[in-house]
């Protein structure tokens, strides 16, 4: 499986009408969380976060807050900020643009059922959306957050080290940084994860929502 864990600076400028990073004088990084809400997982996220005081960004797929709506608005109420991740986790480059649109309005919809502010923050899932998509989605007002650091927590291929390595070692002020709190990252997630924030701090870093 091939994927940039930093993001190459010629990727970030072929498609600079979205956003990979967000430089700054102020040391802050940004946590994002992929594919939740997931019981029991995203909890001790919310649980690790708490302790730590930090906010974060997540990016939700429809279906899960349709599921887990309890589990949602504690995503709400311990003010983390909710980013659109389609309804499905629908690969963009596999998808036409007009059921792509529908699947991303339909997430949207479930945002709305219980979020009272809209955040018009996408994430394609993947990373993967047609120009096509990601003009008809910017012309709708939202945009459009990719990534600087990908731990790629999602691989059972690597270690749980490796996990951690991948969330560390390149990382500097305004990288936007993408975890997973779904069932099949947890296992890299639950190591690197505390690790990695004890490590942000240790280096000054401050955390911020996007």
């Amino acid at each position: 499986m091939f994927y940039w864990v930093k993001t190459n600076r010629f990727i970030k400028w072929l498609f600079s009408n979205q956003v990979w990073s967000i430089p700054n004088s102020k040391n802050n990084i940004y946590l994002t969380f992929d594919d939740g809400p997931t019981p029991e997982i995203t909890e001790w996220v919310l649980d690790l976060l708490k302790q730590n005081e930090i906010k974060a960004t997540f990016f939700c797929i429809g279906k899960n807050i349709e599921q887990n709506p309890e589990l949602f608005k504690n995503l709400l109420q311990e003010g983390h900020v909710i980013g659109n991740h389609t309804f499905n986790h629908v690969n963009g480059w596999k998808t036409s643009t007009e059921n792509y649109l529908k699947n991303a309005a339909e997430c949207e919809g479930e945002i709305s059922k219980l979020n009272t502010e809209k955040s018009l923050l996408f994430r394609p899932p993947y990373g993967k959306i047609k120009p096509s998509q990601s003009k008809k989605i910017r012309d709708l007002g939202f945009k459009i957050i990719m990534w600087d650091i990908l731990t790629a927590d999602f691989d059972a291929s690597i270690s749980p080290e490796k996990c951690f390595e991948n969330a560390t070692k390149k990382v500097e002020s305004g990288s936007i940084i993408v975890f997973h709190d779904s069932k099949k990252a947890f296992e890299n997630m639950k190591h690197a994860l505390p690790k990695a924030i004890e490590y942000y701090k240790r280096k000054g870093f401050t955390f911020e929502t996007l």
